[in-house]
């Protein structure tokens, strides 16, 4: 992943015109926070919306901009749609539930906490068992670049077979799948789904659902033909286009507008 401050490329607006909107980010730890929970409680939201979480299953995490060996994550059984900054917990790295009043996905914390420890880059983490994503990992194939928006993925998702299928509770599967991701900003993992980072909870759930719809999108192709992939070089060029992670946060933007103006409760 690259610095926040990196160009916007393609993103970025023409010199002398209005600027954009950047992210925000506070030395003062209360603040950072706020604004972290906040962007939590909006991104399970809107995997909430777009009908990226059935049931228990699932999960977003945020690092404590101080204690940064914790993480703030949803609760376990709670509806994605209705999450607000009140209902979320903050788990250890032994699993406690340190701050909240509700219990933890032992899922969650399994694959949250080995990423976090193996990536201090990583400030956000995706997970749900999505219907193409958890389609698509039964294959045991890599995303083929089939189309323009394949290509913020180039060379930067990992496939992991450990504990295929299996429910993740053992932290042995959670650190082979944080191994496995290595430097990247997604993972497969088969017969499960779909695992994605960033230096937000923007880039992280816009990750989550760009990949999800390329998973649809490869899926669909592949039932109808031979889709034809794009060069390597093109590939690349899109990649350092929109593979970025600023890219990811200015993507998720208008979403966050979208629930502060329709669903200001969120922020409680």
């Amino acid at each position: 992943m690259t610095d926040i401050a990196e160009d916007l490329g393609e993103f970025a607006p023409k010199e002398g015109g209005p600027e954009l909107n950047m992210p925000e980010v506070s030395e003062d730890f209360e603040t950072e926070r706020r604004n972290r929970k906040e962007r939590l409680a909006a991104g399970l939201r809107v995997m909430g919306r777009l009908n990226l979480a059935e049931g228990a299953a699932g999960h977003v995490t945020v690092r404590d901009p101080e204690h940064t060996d914790h993480f703030w994550v949803n609760p376990f059984g709670s509806n994605f749609k209705l999450m607000k900054v009140s209902d979320l917990i903050l788990v250890n790295h032994e699993g406690d539930v340190v701050e909240g009043d509700k219990p933890v996905n032992a899922a969650a914390f399994a694959i949250h906490s080995e990423l976090h420890s193996a990536r201090p880059d990583v400030i956000a983490a995706a997970h749900s068992h999505s219907m193409f994503g958890r389609t698509f990992s039964t294959l045991g194939q890599p995303l083929k670049m089939i189309s323009q928006d394949h290509t913020m993925f180039y060379n930067d998702v990992a496939l992991c077979n450990a504990g295929s299928g299996a429910v993740v509770l053992d932290t042995e599967i959670s650190r082979a799948m944080a191994g496995a991701l290595g430097d990247k900003k997604a993972l497969i993992h088969q017969n499960h789904g779909l695992i994605t980072c960033g230096g937000s909870v923007d880039a992280a759930v816009w990750w989550f659902v760009a990949l999800e719809r390329c998973c649809q999108s490869q899926l669909l192709a592949e039932a109808a033909g031979t889709p034809i992939e794009i060069p390597d070089d093109l590939a690349q060029a899109g990649y350092d286009a929109q593979g970025f992670d600023l890219a990811g946060w200015f993507q998720f933007q208008p979403w966050w507008d979208e629930l502060v103006e329709r669903e200001p409760e969120f922020l409680n």
